[in-house]
């Protein structure tokens, strides 16, 4: 039965690939009508999407959509990078509806996933104020708040633009590396410490430098740079799509209360243009940073015993771009172009279980929500103690989970809803088949953390079941999984 379940599987992703390819002319009237010639072609679009700004907010800089449209003539792929924390999965797909009327780009071929800037206002652009919307990828009939409106419409418009944009392109690739930026938060601790559920655990996540009960990382880093740049015929920069595993490099007090700020992704985007030489381009250079597998990665460096040096506000993000986009640079010297490579997507669906509540820890927060508890324990108890009741009272026992692969040439792109953490991301990297491989972070919506089933076990804030985790705690491997089925069915897909 294992096998028959296996091969039933493999031929509905075939069909799912088959499907997302499209039939000739359906990908836009301006695509090559002669199905032997082979023309790639590429367009990049930078829309803004600060919205607007509350009063008492000061803009340090302003937040965008970043689209990247790529054809190869039969089929066109689509990739939207936005400013944003976290984004409800109801308004990628209302980008979505609006791009497949518009650009004639099938849901299916288009990848959309914020930054992960915590630098906005409170609003969040999430929706926050409807209890649990801002977390569910699909919830029926629920209509979308007027500013979300807004931003479906400006990540479409992004898309709309690099489509207006599209001209004849080449395409490569590379990876660089970036230890010195990347560091696990977590650390597991010399005795256990008491979290807000009643129990105890081994880990707590930004561990204080001179607490003496840390002891050690709890899980490796993913210091890797991989990237596809895009070049017009005569070489001229289009764009480069990058991802970096880790969380933004705004936080304590790296931005200053009240400014809005798209952190070190949008700082790299500006730095690479300055050094690939497209700064004042007729045709402007779109420069794009997507967030990886940081679930559980820092830029700062808890190994020490003494506190970092006060560099003051927005100097560590401009650190940690600058050396992201040097490595970029350094490697794009090297890229080899290719004039025509074959795009491929390939969309599943993973059913995954509610995150089980032992009866426990369900007692413990309806003891804590009904006041049977002392009413001295911390903010942080209370509301985890909310979370839980609502997990269980509002989420569905088994959750649909949309994952998302694309095929570039020799590049494997996935996606998947979820803040996963490094070790997942070095996982999918080191069992895919193609020569170039990464993931993106908390993509076409978003279930909160993700870790592995050996970090559950030393708990720690990520693993807290709620707002932290949603679904069952193997769901991380059997995400890896179907991620990994999906880009070897891609990987075999014939490119005549």
């Amino acid at each position: 039965m294992k096998k028959v379940g296996i091969y039933v599987f493999g031929l509905l992703v075939m069909a799912l690939v088959f499907k997302g390819c499209g039939k000739e002319g359906e990908v836009g009237d301006d695509n090559p009508k002669d199905p032997n010639e082979k023309v790639f072609r590429a367009g990049a679009a930078i829309v803004d999407a600060t919205g607007t700004v509350p009063s008492g907010f000061t803009v340090h800089d302003r937040l965008h959509a970043r689209a990247l449209v790529l054809d190869d003539g039969r089929n066109r792929l689509a990739f939207v990078i936005v400013d944003r924390t976290i984004v409800p999965g109801e308004v990628f797909n209302e980008a979505k509806r609006l791009i497949a009327a518009e650009c004639k780009i099938p849901p299916m071929n288009v990848m959309m996933a914020p930054t992960h800037t915590h630098s906005q206002t409170p609003v969040d652009f999430t929706g926050k104020s409807a209890k649990g919307f801002h977390l569910l990828l699909s919830y029926p009939n629920r209509s979308l708040q007027p500013h979300q409106v807004v931003v479906a419409r400006q990540m479409a418009d992004a898309v709309k633009n690099a489509v207006a944009n599209l001209e004849p392109a080449k395409i490569g690739w590379g990876a660089g590396s970036v230890p010195k930026w990347a560091h696990n938060r977590r650390w597991i601790m010399k005795n256990p410490v008491k979290n807000p559920l009643g129990g105890w655990e081994d880990v707590i996540y930004h561990p204080g430098r001179n607490d003496t009960n840390r002891d050690r990382e709890s899980g490796p880093v993913d210091p890797g740079v991989p990237f596809i740049s895009i070049q017009a015929l005569d070489g001229r920069p289009i764009s480069i799509l990058a991802n970096f595993s880790i969380h933004h490099a705004g936080d304590k007090g790296g931005v200053p209360e009240n400014h809005i700020s798209a952190d070190y992704w949008a700082l790299f985007a500006t730095k690479i243009t300055e050094l690939i030489g497209a700064k004042n381009q007729s045709r402007p250079f779109v420069g794009i940073m997507s967030n990886g597998t940081s679930g559980d990665i820092s830029s700062y460096d808890y190994s020490y015993d003494v506190p970092e040096p006060a560099n003051g506000p927005y100097v560590r993000m401009q650190n940690v771009a600058n050396d992201v986009a040097a490595e970029v640079h350094r490697v794009y010297q090297t890229v080899q172009y290719h004039n025509w490579v074959p795009l491929h997507a390939v969309q599943s669906e993973l059913m995954l279980k509610r995150r089980y509540i032992s009866p426990e820890t369900l007692q413990y927060a309806q003891d804590m929500y009904a006041g049977n508890l002392p009413p001295w324990l911390p903010w942080r108890e209370k509301l985890q103690a909310e979370m839980v009741l609502q997990l269980v009272e509002e989420w569905p026992e088994n959750i649909p989970v949309l994952l998302q692969t694309f095929k570039i040439g020799e590049v494997g792109i996935c996606a998947a809803p979820f803040e996963l953490f490094a070790e997942t991301g070095l996982d999918i990297k080191a069992r895919s088949p193609f020569e170039t491989t990464f993931t993106l972070g908390i993509a076409n919506g978003t279930y909160g953390y993700l870790p592995t089933p050996y970090q559950h076990e030393l708990g720690g804030y990520e693993t807290w079941p709620g707002s932290p985790g949603k679904v069952e705690i193997n769901g991380s491997l059997l995400i890896a999984d179907r991620l990994l089925t999906m880009l070897n069915t891609l990987k075999r897909v014939s490119d005549d």
